[in-house]
């Protein structure tokens, strides 16, 4: 079968994560490190592009990474991705962190990002991936919010292209 002709419903992919929060996540003030955020975030997002793809999937980009709320030692961290996205052979990927008050029951969001995955087999070499079925609402918005941002970075890379290329211009090695 074509591979290309495959689609694959967003909630076959959606992947959870939970993680408590430990002291040597965190720094001076015991709040969780960005970096460990952004690591818990990507692995998080992974999971959801390799089970679209069915494949090896590595990050090409992490874009639009918010950190709204700090997360502190002790913290029940729930980490929730979708994917939003399928393109040729890359993904977007959006990532949603909470902290869970387990007394309470209640989340709050400390942190989104959109990470773009491309599905590689195991020699490196890309591979189309299924286009996604979209079943709700929520989820044909997300998918034109990220063609709005492909198409955004686009005309960004372009143009940080030629301003690279005219500082560099004079730079003999």
């Amino acid at each position: 079968m074509d591979q290309q002709a495959l689609t694959r419903k967003v909630s076959e992919s959606q992947s959870e994560r939970s993680e408590i929060i430990f002291p040597g996540d965190a720094n001076g003030l015991g709040n969780l490190f960005g970096g460990r955020l952004m690591q818990f975030m990507d692995l998080t997002g992974a999971m959801a592009a390799s089970r679209h793809a069915r494949a090896i999937t590595v990050t090409a980009s992490m874009d639009h990474l918010d950190f709204v709320a700090p997360v502190h030692v002790g913290d029940l961290l729930i980490l929730k991705a979708s994917v939003n996205r399928a393109f040729r052979t890359s993904m977007e990927v959006g990532v949603k962190a909470m902290v869970e008050d387990v007394r309470e029951q209640k989340l709050r969001h400390v942190s989104s990002a959109y990470i773009t995955f491309v599905a590689v087999d195991r020699a490196g070499e890309r591979l189309v991936v299924p286009q996604l079925q979209l079943e709700t609402d929520h989820q044909r918005r997300r998918f034109e919010d990220a063609g709005r941002r492909r198409e955004m970075h686009a005309g960004e890379t372009l143009r940080r292209r030629r301003l690279r290329d005219e500082l560099t211009a004079d730079w003999h090695i």
